[in-house]
């Protein structure tokens, strides 16, 4: 189909977008249609319409549970604690687990840092108290001291084989240990906790350096390592528009950018 073509279709469906958004908020927010409007009613009309009534059409593979795992990847990401705190009660009004909206949280220690994480569980715990859920959750970890860098360190090379094999190869002696922190550490200590599977883990990672930006070539790693646990172009495709209103239209530009040079041999 011709460009021209093409954008005038896409654009055309969204004539319907106030009341696609009015049903879709509704849907997160337990019936409420409205969304409070404050001392800036305009910016909140036009982020409510494109975040829920524009993304959430341009994103049907996704649950409307991932898309909230993805958005509170991207918000812990970028620091906006307020409106994650908004879109975890969000994501347990659709259907999310606790113990799901946590290792979303969980998942972003390797690439976010640690301090971030607490903060961002900070907000979230506040929520499950409010809702009456009891913490501390449940216990979610499978490997031992002994067995987290052969556990890691396997699915490390499973997913991105060769990548893994060059960067230890070519790592200087007093770096070597920065590459057995990755196997123990990012996979043998996150990659193998119950609740979310790789394929799930592997989305919220590139939503986070996507969130990140200036990680291009991490970024298109892990686009590859997202298509061989499962994912395939168009879920990923998807799950950067997720996350657009709230990363913003460069980074996103460049993510796609990433999902084209990392499919280009598919």
């Amino acid at each position: 189909m011709a460009s021209d073509e093409l954008f005038k279709r896409i654009a055309a469906q969204s004539a319907d977008r106030v009341k696609e958004s009015d049903a879709a908020f509704a849907a997160l927010n337990g019936g409420k249609v409205s969304q409070e409007m404050g001392e800036d009613p305009e910016l909140t009309a036009i982020f409510k319409r494109f975040t829920y009534g524009d993304i959430v059409r341009q994103t049907p593979k996704l649950t409307e549970v991932q898309r909230q795992l993805l958005s509170i990847a991207a918000l812990a990401t970028k620091g906006n604690y307020k409106m994650l705190a908004t879109h975890v009660g969000m994501a347990l009004n659709v259907g999310a687990t606790p113990l799901e909206v946590r290792e979303t949280l969980y998942q972003l220690a390797p690439y976010i840092g640690f301090g971030n994480v607490y903060e961002a569980l900070n907000h979230a715990n506040s929520v499950f108290t409010k809702r009456g859920i009891e913490l501390p959750l449940a216990d979610q970890g499978t490997v031992t001291e002994e067995n987290r860098v052969e556990k890691g360190s396997d699915i490390q090379l499973g997913i991105f084989g060769d990548y893994i094999r060059n960067n230890r190869k070519n790592s200087p002696d007093d770096q070597m240990h920065i590459q057995v922190d990755l196997a123990a550490d990012c996979f043998g200590d996150f990659y193998t906790r119950g609740t979310l599977d790789y394929k799930m883990r592997e989305l919220i990672n590139i939503v986070s350096l996507d969130a990140t930006g200036g990680v291009n070539e991490k970024l298109t790693g892990h686009i590859k390592g997202s298509l061989k646990v499962g994912n395939d172009r168009e879920t990923i495709v998807q799950a950067f528009t997720a996350v657009l209103p709230f990363v913003g239209y460069p980074k996103t530009l460049e993510a796609m950018a990433c999902v084209n040079k990392a499919t280009a041999a598919e």
